[in-house]
C-alpha cells in the first residue's frame, strides 16, 4: 500500500476543504497509516470482494482498501467529504482509484439498489461512534449480500457487540447482530491514531454471516421479543414480556413452550433461545417490532 494519509496529510486536506471534525456527526479521522494497513489485514479481504465504507472521512482507510479489494462503495454524509474523495484517490491511488464508487448518502437509508453494481460482500470501515449499532444492524438487514466485515467502534460497543449471554454487557446489540452472524473482538484500538484524539479506545468487530438461528419465525418477530426482555432488565422474562405477550400468564406460558425458565432474565438467553420464544408467541402477541 502506497499514498497513505499520514498526520501532515491529514490537516493540510482538512485545511483545504475548510472541514473541521464534528462531533454531531460522529468524525474522528484516523491519521496512523499503520492502523489503517492493519484493519485491511485483519479484514482479510479476498481478491473478490467488494468492500462497502462507511464514513470515510478524508480517506485514510479508502486509500488502503482500494489496491486489495476489487471495487470499494464509500458511503459518505458529508458532502464536502464525499465530493473531494474522488479527487484523493485519483491523486493517491493511482489507477486504483477506478474501482472507487463514492455516495453522498445516509448510511442509515442507503438501501440494496444503492449499492449495486457491484453489490458489497465485505464491511470495512471506522464507524461514527453514535451511530455505530444501528449502521451496522441496517445493513446487514438491508445488504444480505454482505458476507463478512470488520468495524471500528468505541471500545465499549465493541464489548457489547461481542459479548455472550451472562456478561454484564450483554444486550439488544449482542443478540441482534447474533442473528445475522458470528462475531468476535479483533483487537483494540489507541486513541492517539485520531485527529480529534477520543477520550476513549476504540476496538475491532469482526463478523462473518451465518444463517439465521431458525427459519420458522420472522427476524422483526424474534426483536421484538429482544426489545421487550432487556426493555426492563432487572425483571424476570414473565414480567418483561407480559406487555408483549398481553399478560405475564401468557408471557409464562410462551416461555415454557420455548423451553425458557419463566423466572429467567433476558441476559441468560442466547438467540436461539429467543427465536424459540418468538416462534411460541400467543397468537394474540405482536409479531413485529
Amino acid at each position: 500500500m502506497t499514498g497513505l494519509l499520514g498526520p501532515a496529510e491529514i490537516r493540510e486536506l482538512a485545511a483545504r476543504l475548510g472541514v473541521a471534525p464534528t462531533k454531531k456527526l460522529g468524525q474522528n479521522f484516523v491519521h496512523d497509516p499503520n492502523t489503517v494497513r492493519r484493519i485491511v489485514t485483519t479484514a482479510g479481504l479476498a481478491p473478490d470482494d467488494v468492500a462497502l465504507e462507511v464514513g470515510p472521512g478524508l480517506g485514510s482507510l479508502t486509500l488502503a482498501l482500494l489496491p486489495v479489494a476489487a471495487h470499494v462503495h464509500a458511503v459518505e454524509i458529508d458532502p464536502t467529504l464525499a465530493g473531494a474523495l474522488p479527487e484523493t484517490a485519483a491523486r493517491h491511488a493511482g489507477a486504483d482509484a477506478a474501482r472507487l464508487t463514492v455516495h453522498q448518502a445516509d448510511a442509515l437509508r442507503v438501501t440494496a439498489a444503492d449499492l449495486a453494481g457491484p453489490a458489497p460482500t465485505a464491511l470495512v470501515a471506522n464507524l461514527p461512534y453514535n451511530v455505530a449499532v444501528p449502521v451496522v444492524l441496517h445493513l446487514l438487514a438491508e445488504l444480505p449480500t454482505l458476507r463478512h466485515g470488520l468495524v471500528m467502534v468505541q471500545k465499549e460497543v465493541a464489548d457489547r457487540l461481542v459479548a455472550g449471554p451472562g456478561s454484564k454487557v450483554y444486550g439488544i446489540p449482542s443478540v441482534k447482530l447474533a442473528w445475522y452472524s458470528r462475531a468476535r473482538a479483533a483487537g483494540r484500538v489507541p486513541p492517539n491514531v485520531f485527529w480529534p484524539v477520543p477520550n476513549v479506545d476504540s476496538g475491532l468487530v469482526a463478523f462473518t454471516r451465518r444463517e439465521p438461528p431458525r427459519d420458522d419465525v420472522a427476524r422483526q418477530a424474534v426483536f421484538a421479543v429482544v426489545d421487550a426482555a432487556f426493555a426492563q432488565r432487572r425483571k424476570t422474562l414473565r414480567a418483561a414480556l407480559a406487555g408483549w405477550a398481553g399478560g405475564a400468564d401468557r408471557a409464562a406460558a410462551a416461555l415454557t413452550a420455548a423451553g425458557v425458565d419463566p423466572g429467567a432474565r433476558g441476559e441468560s438467553l442466547t438467540v436461539e433461545q429467543f427465536a424459540a420464544i418468538a416462534a411460541s408467541a400467543p397468537t394474540a402477541a405482536p409479531t413485529a417490532g
